[in-house]
């Protein structure tokens, strides 16, 4: 049951990251923002595996090509899904931008199972529909008719976006967990903390070199914005050194589900600090999204 407190740690965790990209957005753009995780998460991903291969009593043996392959996959799934992720906040409001991205969660079930093996179960399903439907709810086309409006509310471009976005970290949660998995060391820790820093590494190769050919004016304004970023980038890797953590305990399904309780911070903040407010319809949504929570923590 250890993977519960740290998918839940990871949810609030995200959420603290997510407020401090979007404020992060109007000054650096979608891209630059989005780099900020990485850059600034770097140190702090190396400084904890460090920590846990220190605590370690045994070695990670070279990893094999799979481990890259499943690293890359997983790189290029998250930097194209934040970058979504931070768009889709600019279209609607904050709590409403992480709840699209949340459709996720349908996607991860299916890719872990054609891809990784992972078990569906009933319980598992009925939690992935809850949760889906409360996606549905909070993302109508007619807010007045948000029943009959369910599916044509898809044509949007908020919901397109968003629908992207959870695509990408769909597939990038499953990545991961493969990534950990390829390791084959009986420490979840050490799989977990070794699969971040690759990633974290790759990331911001990636991103990075692709912003300083194209717009180096944008990285420089990342560093100088340095204050902000580094809170950011150290609350997105200690949200991703969660996932990744659960990731190597519980199937990407069952982590993602439970992990929807990051909409109730995400309200939170939305609430207190943007001052945006919810009308009933949308807390419905978050009802339904609550039930996929509970099911999946009661599994």
């Amino acid at each position: 049951m250890l993977w519960i407190p740290i998918t839940i740690w990871a949810a609030f965790a995200q959420t603290l990251r997510n407020a401090a990209q979007r404020h992060l957005t109007a000054e650096l753009g979608t891209l630059g923002a989005t780099l900020v995780r990485f850059l600034y998460g770097l140190p702090f991903a190396a400084l904890w595996l460090v920590g846990v291969q220190f605590a370690a009593d045994h070695e990670i043996a070279a990893p094999a090509w799979a481990f890259y392959a499943w690293v890359f996959v997983g790189s290029v799934g998250q930097i194209l899904a934040t970058a979504l992720l931070l768009r889709t906040m600019q279209e609607r409001n904050f709590a409403l931008g992480v709840a699209y991205s949340k459709t996720e969660v349908l996607q991860v079930a299916v890719f872990g199972l054609i891809f990784i093996g992972d078990p569906l179960s009933l319980q598992t399903a009925a939690a992935v529909a809850s949760g889906t439907l409360g996606v549905l709810l909070l993302s109508p086309a007619d807010p007045d008719k948000p029943l009959g409006a369910m599916l044509t509310g898809w044509t949007s471009r908020s919901a397109l976006l968003g629908l992207a976005s959870g695509t990408g970290f769909a597939i990038s949660a499953v990545a991961y967990r493969g990534a950990a998995l390829s390791l084959g060391t009986p420490s979840f820790l050490l799989a977990a903390a070794h699969t971040l820093l690759a990633t974290q590494a790759l990331q911001t190769l990636l991103l990075g070199g692709w912003l300083l050919a194209r717009t180096p004016s944008i990285v420089g304004r990342v560093l100088r914005a340095w204050r902000i970023s580094l809170f950011a980038g150290f609350m997105g890797a200690a949200a991703s050194a969660g996932w990744f953590t659960a990731f190597a305990l519980q199937p990407a399904a069952h982590v993602r589900t439970l992990g929807l309780i990051e909409l109730i911070f995400s309200y939170v903040v939305s609430r207190r600090l943007f001052k945006e407010r919810l009308g009933k319809r949308e807390l419905a949504g978050m009802a339904l999204l609550g039930a996929g929570v509970v099911i999946i923590t009661l599994r």
